[in-house]
């Protein structure tokens, strides 16, 4: 054997650079959610518990009514950061996140990873109501983001770094690496993934769960209780209308959260106040239920212990919604993850409450239900049933919670896709016409605006020139061939190419005195500058045409523009090369699509 050879034999092969690198990935991760932690715990001791020692809240009579500044506190820390880095501080930011991974090149600078850490740690830790398990995800997928960057990778490698970081965070923060796997997997990837990147999501959720449990021990987030089914024939009929109930409180928090956010955009008001007017509304909230501040993990371990009372737990489900969709609609930072956990245990526990009072001998206690109400809940808000029955499995260890907990999951998850087809993660890509769900190359078409590609230079002629005028205006083109016909008013009517006058070429009468307006065509299709690159695409292929005014409104047609199918398809070729895939697979996949030219 050459020296070559055997020097070709030391290069480790593509799979194991890639268990190297994944390996890698979920150190950094396990270590990230360390420093995460750690910052929100010495927010929290500095500002929340210091602030109620300063205001003398927990001596109670008046001071009691001081609470609402300790969360306005937080935020009045957090105006520095959004002055400097305006658009990466404030409110919820997974959306953007899974539109990064999913639809653009996947790039995640460093000081996005910084300031996730310090805004979320200033939001939660001094009292709102948000959690860090989305936060911790990001955080995540931003170190694999970055050792992607320092290798130079293509965008599908990028995207499996990213969830293999994701799958740390989560599984270190859970002390779960199974559910860490599951998110990555299902709501990161959406469901598609290869065996080489599930294998790069596995090595990086267990070194970071090894790196997570060397620093934290064997603790997992919750201390959760003996869980027994105690007569299946009765619980799991009322397992299943829990998830019913799973799935309707689910779409009610999906759909407040964005009212209210929507409300707080539309609010004439300074953006730097709104979040500081949030934190106010949710002190004068805590004054009543202190429940809602922070992640409530310390109340769902109430919960989960049977100790909740069933008229608290009840509120509580109205009330946690509502000061989450405050503290993060209003600009707060932070991730719906927790508080997805702590509404699911109130519904468990409630639930659970009546059941047990009604049928003591044949079901089991509140802190049961709670448990499932956990993993049902977030399953039913996220459209992520495996990740919420792998986290109930870790975080129990008990052989018989995966039975109610997949019963009261699938049933929360289908009724809730049944009321409103969105999860809390989609509803603004939505909003956008973008479904991930559809593909990669689909998605990147519906992200991609008509106004952003079309040629303003646009040759326009009136209904009343005659076909000798339009032949100058035919003659002096440089690329168009068809042209809007406009009134005296300026609005189109009409549109006409050569072939609509080739009949009339021959007879020098008819084409001195017929007009414009008589031979154009009165049936035009047309776009806006909102519509998406699918829409326009699919108009193109439908007709066979190859250009599309585009039009202020359908009910205002000025024409702001021409689209041209061949700028269409080069514009789509330029975003999925820079989103990472090459120019042969993009022609290719835009011909599947039955897109080509």
């Amino acid at each position: 054997m050459n020296g070559g050879a055997r020097y070709r034999r030391l290069i480790p092969g593509e799979n194991t650079t890639m268990v190297v690198i994944a390996a890698a990935i979920g150190f950094m991760a396990g270590g990230a959610n360390i420093l995460f932690r750690t910052t929100t715990d010495l927010v929290e001791k500095i500002v929340f518990v210091h602030g109620q020692e300063l205001l003398g809240i927990r001596e109670g009579s008046w001071h009691h009514f001081l609470l609402p500044l300790i969360p306005m506190a937080g935020m009045v820390l957090l105006v520095p950061l959004s002055l400097l880095f305006p658009g990466e501080v404030n409110g919820y930011g997974f959306t953007k996140f899974l539109r990064n991974v999913n639809l653009e090149a996947g790039v995640i600078r460093f000081r996005s990873i910084v300031l996730r850490i310090l805004s979320c740690s200033l939001t939660i830790g001094s009292g709102g109501s948000a959690g860090v398990e989305g936060p911790i995800a990001q955080v995540g997928g931003g170190v694999g983001s970055l050792v992607g960057q320092f290798l130079k990778v293509s965008g599908d490698r990028m995207k499996v770094y990213i969830a293999a970081g994701c799958a740390g965070g989560v599984a270190a923060i859970f002390n779960a690496p199974v559910a860490g796997v599951f998110f990555a997997a299902e709501i990161v990837l959406l469901g598609t993934y290869k065996i080489s990147s599930f294998a790069a999501l596995v090595i990086s959720s267990a070194m970071a769960t090894v790196v997570s449990r060397a620093y934290y021990g064997l603790t997992p987030a919750f201390s959760m209780p003996h869980y027994v089914l105690v007569n299946p024939v009765v619980e799991v009929p009322l397992y299943m209308l829990m998830g019913v109930l799973v799935g309707v409180v689910a779409v009610l928090h999906i759909k407040v959260f964005y009212a209210v956010r929507d409300r707080f955009a539309a609010l004439r008001l300074h953006p730097q106040l709104k979040p500081i007017l949030g934190a106010l509304l949710v002190g004068i909230i805590a004054i009543g239920f202190p429940q809602v501040m922070g992640n409530g993990y310390g109340y769902i371990e109430k919960v989960l212990d049977g100790q909740g009372l069933f008229q608290i737990m009840l509120l509580l489900i109205v009330i946690k919604i509502v000061a989450t969709a405050i503290t993060l609609g209003a600009g707060g930072a932070g991730g719906v993850f927790a508080p997805a956990l702590f509404i699911g245990a109130v519904i468990g526990g409630s639930f659970g409450a009546v059941a047990h009072h009604l049928l003591p001998h044949l079901t089991a206690g509140p802190g049961a239900y709670a448990a499932v109400g956990i993993g049902a809940f977030l399953a039913a808000s996220t459209h992520s049933p495996l990740t919420a029955i792998f986290l109930l499995f870790e975080m129990t260890g008990s052989y018989l919670i995966p039975i109610p907990i997949m019963v009261t999951s699938i049933i929360g998850t289908v009724v809730a896709g049944w009321l409103y087809p969105e999860s809390i993660d989609t509803v603004d890509l939505s909003r956008e016409g973008i479904d991930l769900h559809e593909g990669r190359e689909v998605a990147i078409m519906k992200s991609i605006k008509v106004g952003r590609i079309m040629s303003e230079d646009v040759d326009f002629i009136g209904e009343d020139a005659n076909v000798d005028q339009l032949l100058i205006v035919f003659s002096q083109a440089k690329e168009s061939f068809y042209f809007p016909v406009i009134d005296e008013s300026g609005l189109m009517t009409g549109i006409i190419s050569l072939q609509d006058v080739k009949s009339i070429l021959q007879d020098e009468q008819l084409r001195l005195s017929a007009k414009v307006g008589d031979v154009c065509s009165r049936k035009v299709i047309t776009l806006t500058p909102d519509d998406n690159l699918y829409t326009a695409m699919a108009l193109f292929d439908l007709k066979g045409i190859q250009e599309i005014p585009v039009v202020e409104s359908p009910e205002a047609k000025w024409v702001v523009g021409m689209l041209r199918r061949r700028d269409a398809i080069d514009a789509y070729n330029r975003e999925i090369l820079r989103r990472g895939i090459s120019e042969k697979t993009a022609a290719i996949r835009l011909q599947m699509d039955g897109f080509s030219e």
